[in-house]
């Protein structure tokens, strides 16, 4: 019996020594196969990733940014353009805390540099690029020329060119042309399926914004063979990047500038001055302003940045574009709107008083005694108020809207730059009963005192300078809404059509340009005549500020007469002492400078 066990676990012995070799021969099977499959895997299936990342270990494709396309004006004068700028940098991974100092103060000796501030630099981390550190802008000629003379011994230490928009005329035209800056990292994700890197700019504001894929160009790039420690072994490859177009704009150097400096002596305002048969913006002016160079700086400091954002005085903010009480300029609209209705047709006369009372108070006439009996033309002549007071309250509030929505008020104008405009307001019973935008519903009713206020323009009418621009280019013109426009070429913008009958009667059209010609000729606007002045239609306006400040003065103007080639509109914010005094003197600068270089040309 011992026997047969002992001869059992024989057998069982020998059989497990048999299944050895089996089994290590699976396991080297198996470990054969995963490395088999493995470089498969490497060779076949991720052979082409990771040879790119080889080939990106080993080779540095430095980019190169496209030169952004010019902005000229309508004569081809340039109003931005870009500049080349040298700027001195550190590659971190070159230069360790241990070997900055030496390189430090060497490179403050040669370029005439504060080690401090290069300290400081350094210390702010790394640029848009993600590998170096910008420790000066704006080098001169000669501190390049010397950095690059004793460049083989400044290791990690670079000087390299960049290319910036440049504004030639600083302030000028600069909420029209707007400005360029770099692109957040939450727009990175979207624009660089767009070809746009890290390090680019965009237009931000302005005409720079609109017209962003004709200005912006194709980024180029240099492939360099570098080693382990950085340094260039050879040159690969040159793809030269591709520069942005030029693009013509509307604008009048000439006429700019004389809208600038009507503006110089007021704390505030705008003016518009535009073809009215086409829409094209000869000048678009604002006050306050600001230097779009500013943007364009490589470092640009938080105290920068809050002194200009935080302003009180608001200085990005387009005043063309911003709605206001539009005052006595209004009155123009209010006599469409009772011609229109049928309730007060072209012949009418009305006796005009020293004040109308509506509701629980007397409205005055401006001058205290009013104008006696008079028609449309004398009233815009005398820009007499009683008049419009009956118009207006006779009309409704519902033809004074259809009025102004049929000379494009109440909306934007179209102009490519529109992200930035107010809509405005005329405001009506359904604007009211929805609580006039700050009070509940139906506690705010409309009464006879608001109507005799939207008569005049003032309190529930708010316009901006460009939209009035826009209305008065219809009487201008005899009787089309044109889309403004900065630009005839490049376009991205759609508002068709360009132009838009206004349903509005001949003798409605006739009755409004034979006031406004009296204004200028005879009456409130007397003051626009002069040299170098052509035959003229206008209406002066002086508005209360419905925000509690200073009055407004505006003048809204367009020759020659009858049939316009240009319209103005001066608008001076918080300057008090009205329209004829402030406003007009303004738009009288622009139309001669229009008339003079539309006589030489």
């Amino acid at each position: 019996m011992a026997r047969s066990g002992l001869s059992q676990r024989d057998g069982q012995r020998q059989s497990g020594l048999r299944q050895q070799p089996l089994v290590l021969l699976t396991l080297v099977l198996l470990v054969t196969a995963a490395m088999v499959s493995r470089l498969v895997w490497l060779q076949v299936l991720e052979g082409k990733r990771y040879r790119q990342l080889a080939d990106e270990n080993r080779i540095r494709l430095v980019p190169r940014s496209p030169t952004r396309g010019r902005l000229l004006d309508r004569k081809g004068r340039v109003l931005a353009s870009s500049k080349l700028t040298y700027s001195l940098y550190v590659e971190p991974r070159l230069v360790d805390d241990a070997s900055w100092p030496d390189l430090r103060d060497r490179l403050a000796q040669l370029l005439d540099l504060d080690a401090a501030e290069l300290d400081q630099r350094r210390g702010s981390g790394v640029a848009r690029d993600g590998y170096r550190i910008n420790l000066a802008t704006d080098l001169k000629p000669e501190q390049v020329l010397r950095f690059q003379e004793q460049s083989l011994g400044l290791k990690g230490a670079q000087v390299d060119v960049d290319i910036l928009r440049y504004y030639p005329h600083g302030t000028l035209a600069a909420h029209t042309l707007g400005y360029t800056q770099p692109i957040t990292e939450s727009e990175y994700e979207t624009l660089a399926e767009k070809g746009y890197k890290i390090r680019d700019r965009i237009g931000r504001i302005g005409v720079e914004a609109a017209y962003e894929s004709h200005l912006r160009g194709a980024w180029g790039g240099q492939m360099l063979e570098v080693n382990a420690m950085g340094e260039v072994q050879r040159h690969l490859g040159d793809r030269p990047s591709v520069a942005g177009k030029d693009l013509t704009l509307t604008l009048d150097l000439d006429l700019q500038k004389a809208a600038e400096q009507a503006l110089a002596d007021k704390p505030g305002g705008a003016i518009v001055a535009m073809d009215p048969n086409t829409g094209a913006i000869l000048a678009l002016a604002s006050k306050p302003t600001f230097d779009p160079n500013f943007f364009s700086k490589l470092v640009t400091t938080q105290t920068e940045y809050d002194a200009l954002f935080s302003n009180p005085k608001k200085p990005l903010l387009s005043r063309a574009m911003n709605a206001y009480d539009p005052g006595s300029t209004w009155k123009a609209v209010t006599a469409m709107a009772g011609m229109e209705s049928g309730k007060f047709p072209p012949d009418t006369k009305l006796n005009t008083t020293a004040c109308i009372t509506y509701g629980g108070h007397c409205f005055p006439d401006h001058n205290g005694a009013g104008f006696g009996l008079i028609g449309y033309a004398d009233a815009l002549r005398f820009s007499s108020n009683t008049f419009f007071y009956q118009v207006g309250v006779g009309a409704g509030s519902l033809a004074l809207k259809k009025a102004a929505d049929a000379l494009g008020f109440q909306r934007k104008t179209g102009i490519e730059i529109g992200w930035e405009e107010n809509i405005g307001l005329v405001g009506d019973e359904a604007w009211a009963a929805s609580g006039r935008g700050w009070a509940e519903p139906g506690s705010t009713p409309w009464i006879p005192e608001d109507m005799a206020s939207a008569s005049i323009g003032q309190s529930v009418v708010q316009i901006t300078p460009l939209q009035l621009a826009r209305a008065y280019s219809v009487f201008a013109n005899g009787g089309w809404l044109v889309t403004p426009h900065l630009a005839d070429q490049g376009l991205n913008w759609t508002e068709p059509p360009r132009r838009t009958k206004v349903l509005i009667q001949p003798t409605t059209l006739n009755t409004i340009r034979e006031g406004l010609r009296k204004v200028v000729s005879e009456g409130t606007g007397f003051g626009l005549n002069g040299p170098g002045i052509p035959s003229a239609g206008g209406k002066t306006g002086t508005a209360e500020d419905s925000t509690g400040g200073p009055d407004h003065a505006w003048f809204a103007t367009y020759a020659p007469y009858p049939e316009g080639q240009i319209v103005i509109v001066a608008f001076a914010q918080n300057t008090p002492g009205g329209g004829s005094v402030h406003a007009l003197p303004m738009a009288k600068k622009v139309m001669e400078v229009w008339n003079r270089t539309r006589t030489q040309s």
